[in-house]
């Protein structure tokens, strides 16, 4: 099983967080030089002239308990990384805003995910938790450990959660405690040939974050092109519909 992915860089300026023309905009989700925390009905502020478009996507984080799920949001949002580990009760819901910019058109927007983080435990205890998110997500992130190989064992019994004959989610693995490499589990070799045979990107996370944006800019921007393709993807295919919609009726 494949998916059709872009390559990385190829549609999203990868270092559009280290441009001038990008200040105003990366701004707007810091404060004091730290990332704002946004709650569900906040969002940037930005002045008339430099107006853009916000695109909304619900991002499911799928993997066994401990791989780091929490660790992760907490990574994207600029949070404090947990010390411990606790098992999240329900669902936890995160909002992080990320400006991009087009590599071809120029054009910039602000992607707004909602990141759900949901326990194992609750999965298990409520059978209408997986099949409700599954209506309202827009891609979901596959996480293992660097350091624990069942939870790599475990990712395609994830990934069967989330296929379906309908199935049009973005998919992305992201390997945690990728920093942790002298108690490494999961070795490159394994890595590339889950690539070769699954085709999802696989990204790596690990260590402490420093400016909270040049180590999170390479997933968040993976993420933000994986959904940007599929919708283009979408508007594609539902204008071929319309136009041989058109072309019968005529």
């Amino acid at each position: 099983m494949t998916q059709e992915v872009p390559t990385p860089g190829s549609i999203l300026v990868s270092d559009w967080h280290q441009c001038k023309d990008s200040k105003e905009y990366f701004s707007k989700i810091l404060h004091k030089k730290r990332r704002r925390q946004f709650g569900l009905l906040e969002s940037p502020v930005m002045s008339p002239s430099a107006a853009v478009d916000t695109l909304h996507y619900n991002v499911y984080l799928s993997g066994k308990s401990g791989v780091g799920k929490t660790s992760v949001v907490a990574r994207l949002a600029g949070l404090s990384i947990p010390s411990t580990h606790y098992e999240t009760t329900g669902i936890e819901t995160t909002i992080v805003y990320w400006p991009v910019k087009i590599k071809d058109s120029g054009r910039v927007m602000f992607f707004r995910l909602q990141l759900w983080d949901c326990g194992e435990t609750a999965l298990r205890r409520f059978d209408h938790l997986l099949p409700s998110c599954k209506e309202q997500v827009d891609a979901v992130l596959f996480l293992f450990s660097f350091t624990d190989r069942t939870s790599f064992e475990d990712l395609p019994n994830q990934i069967s959660k989330w296929t379906g004959p309908s199935d049009k989610d973005g998919k992305l693995v992201v390997g945690t405690k990728f920093d942790l490499f002298m108690h490494c589990d999961v070795t490159e070799r394994d890595v590339r040939a889950f690539r070769t045979s699954w085709g999802f990107p696989v990204l790596r996370v690990g260590g402490e974050v420093s400016d909270g944006l040049g180590d999170v800019a390479p997933l968040l921007n993976c993420l933000c092109e994986n959904l940007w393709h599929l919708d283009c993807l979408r508007a594609g295919a539902n204008q071929d519909q319309t136009q041989i919609e058109t072309e019968t009726y005529l």
